[in-house]
């Protein structure tokens, strides 16, 4: 059987991204690893990923949740390390 670990080391992403997407889109994590992995695979799915996070990041800071938004802004800038490529290449096009 296979283990949500194995499908989020399949999507492409880390777990804290993964977690990022599920909150944002109100879907369990294993689907939220699936719609990960599909967008990271589509031109410019990497720019709706980082667009998804920094709406956690917003959501967070406007109910005042300040730990979760800095929490948030690290898993923003790990996906923007690990996905420079992907981001760049989205700009260009």
């Amino acid at each position: 059987m296979i283990s949500i670990e194995d499908c989020i080391a399949l999507s492409g992403l880390e777990e804290g991204e993964i977690l990022a997407l599920a909150e944002h889109e109100h879907v369990p994590e294993i689907v939220a690893a699936a719609l990960g992995a599909y967008l990271l695979h589509k031109d410019k799915g990497a720019v709706v990923i980082r667009r998804m996070i920094e709406d956690d990041i917003r959501e967070a800071l406007q109910r005042g949740d300040q730990q979760h938004a800095k929490d948030l802004l690290a898993v923003l800038r790990h996906f923007l390390a690990g996905h420079r490529d992907e981001l760049a290449q989205a700009q260009d096009g």
